[in-house]
């Protein structure tokens, strides 16, 4: 069974539904969800968010936010994930932002920065950033895939705790 499939149903035990605030992945998460038949039990709606505008049009982000730390930062993915779950009508929501190359990146953002996000009703929102180095694009975009949908699966069984949850 792939992840995604037991994604699936551990929301589908849950009676809960997801929504998705990509960057970097371009969709590719709700791809992975969707791709599952009978995922519309589980899946509410996806924003691809991949410029900044699209972030605060979409999801509430705050302009002055990305323009003073940068949409590659562990706030903007909360407040993405936050504002997938403010404006659909899921249970739980994953965020991801990163820098997939081959350019983009810096000393402070290297390519293969990527900062995931879930927020869940009643529940605090967890970050975690990964580091996957200077791979391939298709290969970030493919771990950042994978790490999102641990990362909803490890919060719908409750194992948070690896992560590092907002105050």
């Amino acid at each position: 069974m792939s992840l995604a499939e037991t994604v699936y149903k551990a929301l589908l035990r849950r009676n809960f539904k997801l929504a998705t605030a990509e960057s970097c992945t371009g969709g590719m998460v709700a791809a992975a969800v969707t791709d599952i038949a009978g995922s519309s039990n589980v899946f509410d709606r996806g924003f691809v968010t991949y410029s900044n505008c699209a972030k605060t049009e979409m999801l509430d982000v705050s302009a002055d936010l990305i323009e003073s730390i940068g949409a590659v930062s562990r706030e903007v993915a909360i407040a993405m994930a936050k504002g997938a779950l403010d404006n659909s009508n899921a249970d739980i929501s994953v965020a991801i932002t990163g820098i997939a190359g081959p350019g983009g990146g810096s000393p402070e953002k290297p390519v293969g920065l990527v900062h995931f996000a879930v927020a869940q009703q009643g529940k605090a929102t967890v970050h975690n950033v990964q580091k996957f180095g200077n791979l391939r694009r298709v290969e970030i975009r493919t771990k950042s895939t994978e790490h999102a949908l641990s990362m909803v699966l490890a919060q719908l069984e409750g194992e948070p705790a690896q992560l590092e949850v907002e105050p």
